[in-house]
């Protein structure tokens, strides 16, 4: 360790008495910010310094408000649903004909009458419901499902925000899935609980809930079905994970983790016990351990194994990668007191492709199927947007990226000859340790002297005031503000989702439908590309006006994209009744407009509050006598709106579409046609003379950009000669349809959306 031209580590200890001797040494270190004097000597450099220091907190604080702030936050009013480095995991409900071909709850097209939820959507219990219920929690997993007549009650681990263990929760429903009823916390202990296992043997009900860190397999038995179970016997003096149990060909079946074992890989060894009844005593398979290698085969339980027509099947978690990562199913060929083995079957439900904008977007590792009275299959799954560890990951890289930030502006100091540091001759403030240890107090002077001579020499090779100095510090600079940008994304950006909001305790999904003609396909690749990834857009209808209509196979899309190619190139299309839209709300939205997905998932949250509205991100205030039509800032400037442009709006697909193909707006699509302009106020025209009530509401959309102005196929170039043509269109349509209310004012909602 030592020399002229910098520290080599040359042993371990040498570093740690450098190190420390930096620390005693700190008061002595005089660190001389100089930009007063050095602002004689060089001003223009201590100026950039300056304005680059200025300039990346700046567009730190832009990127901020911009991107990370608009971006979903916890409830302040929840307790639980905190970040958690174990995940967000929540539940959701399938249906199918057979446990091979299971679609989620939205396909099958399931309402709630009490809520504008139509078609309810996965996932349907969340960490919200327990929370709410004054059980804070951080999120729900591991469901099983008990079936009682037509009630079904969901057993699921849920983590306790107070004590950050799990406890087992339990909801019910009356509705076969689509809405469920918290009731409570059912089984609590002083050591974490997941994976309740729930069956029933001999007209008693039973719960194995896995609790190895009580290093032994317990049975509870149901006292007053569901909350109020006691203990009924140790099964297994081991620390069992995840045990579940079935009974095929004269024998109870056990199969379950132990990752205490000498040499297992945790997530990749499995055992199977056996016995006369699910009471045990339980012997263990020959061949015990099953699996011990390979944690991404399937090792570890993922959920109740299941006989169907005949065979016997068993669920299993990939945990390659990242814990949990996705469910595997096996197919047993034997199994039996002297053998056992298994072979790898298709699961048959579509993998998620919305990344972390998904429910189960990066891993869902659990799903209890059961076959009903009916004969159809209802399963439960649950499911994260994100990987394990990801808050703590995202803490540390946000750490780094500030610290790297520091030690960059302290590198540009030295640069520019704005910082400098040296050690004082005086031995006052020197301590105890060095004065005992002087060979180190000189090794640490030769140190600081080097780098000031490092400084001296790389200014007198790339001097700030040539060209190539200033090449140099923009770059630094450059880097500097994508540092700032990471550190601000990683610590302040949450999970990195845009997800949907609840309301009422539920999620939806919604239509997006857009016209366009044969110039602006680029907008609407690019369109298409983007908002095919938002949680709750279930499919994209594209209104095709005019030329060569695309193929749907030329777009980028997660989801289902339809041409409706329109014969009369007319802007009336737009609204035309299209029974093959399977949800009730639709988002009318311009090709040419680009938005982020949390915006468009926060204005649907909004609809769904006011289904009877218009809810859009356009607002205008018409008034004045005659009508005359201006833009947003005029209305910003009035405090009020009373028209919300039907660009970017969602509205009701029955109410609307049916209100604006009437008899009674005939003269009005005349007009429409006439113009080639105005279908959207006619609409606001059609809401209004149908209610008095309020049928207008304003999102205020963090950014929104118009792609058209990029291009030469905008509709309306001339922004003049279109306000002309809109403040025409007001006075037909007021004399036909009445008035508009007056105005509503901007930012009269409590969340702050419309300010």
């Amino acid at each position: 360790m030592g020399g002229r031209k910098g520290m080599r580590a040359e042993n371990p200890r040498a570093v740690w008495d450098y190190c420390r001797c930096c620390l005693f040494m700190a008061p002595r270190i005089r660190w001389r910010w100089a930009p007063l004097g050095f602002l004689a000597r060089s001003p223009s450099a201590v100026s950039f310094l300056l304005g680059s220091l200025a300039a990346s907190g700046l567009v730190a604080v832009a990127f901020f408000w911009l991107v990370i702030s608009s971006s979903r936050r916890s409830d302040p009013t929840l307790v639980g649903c905190r970040p958690d480095s174990e995940g967000s995991w929540s539940v959701g409900v399938y249906y199918g004909k057979s446990p091979f071909s299971l679609s989620p709850i939205e396909l099958l097209g399931s309402s709630n009458a009490n809520n504008s939820a139509w078609p309810i959507a996965n996932p349907v219990l969340t960490c919200a419901s327990p929370s709410r219920a004054g059980h804070p929690s951080n999120f729900v997993a591991d469901p099983f499902l008990y079936v009682q007549d037509s009630v079904l009650y969901l057993f699921f681990e849920s983590k306790s925000t107070t004590t950050m263990k799990g406890d087992i929760g339990v909801a019910r429903s009356f509705d076969q899935g689509g809405t469920w009823e918290f009731l409570g916390i059912a089984l609590e202990e002083d050591w974490h609980l997941s994976y309740p296992f729930v069956f029933s043997y001999q007209n008693q009900i039973y719960m194995m809930p896995e609790g190895n860190k009580k290093g032994e397999l317990r049975l509870y038995r149901a006292v007053n079905f569901p909350l109020k179970w006691t203990l009924e016997k140790v099964l297994i003096r081991k620390p069992l994970v995840d045990a579940s149990l079935i009974q095929y060909e004269g024998h109870y079946w056990l199969f379950a983790s132990d990752f205490t074992r000498f040499g297992i890989e945790k997530n990749a060894e499995l055992e199977i016990w056996y016995s006369s009844s699910p009471l045990g005593p339980w012997k263990q398979h020959p061949k015990n351990p099953i699996y011990r290698a390979d944690k991404s085969l399937g090792a570890r339980n993922g959920g109740r194994p299941f006989i169907y027509e005949g065979s016997l099947y068993r669920l299993g978690q990939d945990c390659g990668g990242t814990y949990g990562r996705r469910i595997q199913i096996y197919k047993v060929e034997k199994l039996n007191r002297e053998e056992f083995k298994e072979v790898p079957v298709k699961l048959g439900i579509e993998e998620p492709k919305k990344g972390r904008n998904a429910w189960n977007g990066i891993r869902y590792h659990h799903l209890d199927a059961q076959q009903l009275p009916s004969g159809n299959w209802i399963a439960v799954m649950d499911g994260d947007r994100v990987p394990s560890g990801d808050s703590t990951t995202r803490f540390l890289l946000g750490c780094t990226f500030t610290l790297l930030l520091l030690l960059l502006i302290m590198s540009i100091g030295f640069f520019v000859g704005a910082v400098n540091c040296c050690v004082t001759s005086s031995r006052r403030n020197e301590s105890s340790w060095l004065r005992t240890r002087p060979h180190i107090n000189l090794r640490a002077r030769r140190y600081l002297a080097g780098m000031n001579r490092y400084g001296s020499s790389i200014r007198a090779r790339v001097n700030p005031k040539t060209c190539s100095g200033k090449v140099v510090l923009s770059f630094l600079v450059l880097v500097g503000i994508a540092f700032a940008c990471t550190s601000v994304h990683f610590l302040l950006g949450g999970n990195g989702a845009e997800e949907a909001y609840l309301f009422g305790g539920q999620y939806s999904q919604f239509t997006m439908v857009t016209m366009t003609y044969e110039a602006r396909i680029w907008n609407l690749k690019l369109y298409v590309k983007h908002y095919s990834r938002c949680e709750s857009v279930r499919e994209i209808v594209v209104v095709w006006n005019k030329g060569k209509p695309p193929s749907e196979e030329e777009f980028d899309s997660v989801v289902p994209v339809r041409i409706r190619v329109e014969e009369l190139n007319s802007l009336n299309n737009r609204f035309k009744v299209d029974p093959l839209i399977k949800t009730r709300a639709v988002l009318e939205l311009d090709d040419d407009i680009m938005m982020a997905c949390d915006d468009i998932e926060k204005g649907f949250r909004v609809w769904r509050e006011n289904p009877d509205r218009l809810v859009g991100f356009y607002p205008r205030l018409v008034d004045g006598s005659p009508l005359q039509y201006r833009n947003e800032r005029y209305a910003r400037g009035k405090n009020g709106y009373n028209v919300i442009l039907t660009g970017a709006a969602f509205m009701d697909s029955e109410y609307a579409f049916k209100r604006y193909g009437s008899q009674e707006a005939t003269e009005g699509r005349v007009l429409v046609n006439q113009f080639f302009n105005c279908e959207d106020l006619l609409m606001n025209f059609l809401y209004s003379n149908a209610s008095s009530e309020r049928t207008v509401e304003y999102v205020h959309p963090a950014w929104a950009i118009d792609t058209s102005k990029l291009s030469t196929a905008a509709i309306s170039r001339n922004t003049q000669v279109h306000y002309d043509i809109r403040t025409n269109c007001l006075s037909k349509f007021s004399a036909l349809y009445g008035a508009l209310p007056s105005k509503w004012e901007f930012a009269s909602r409590a969340d702050g959306w419309d300010r």
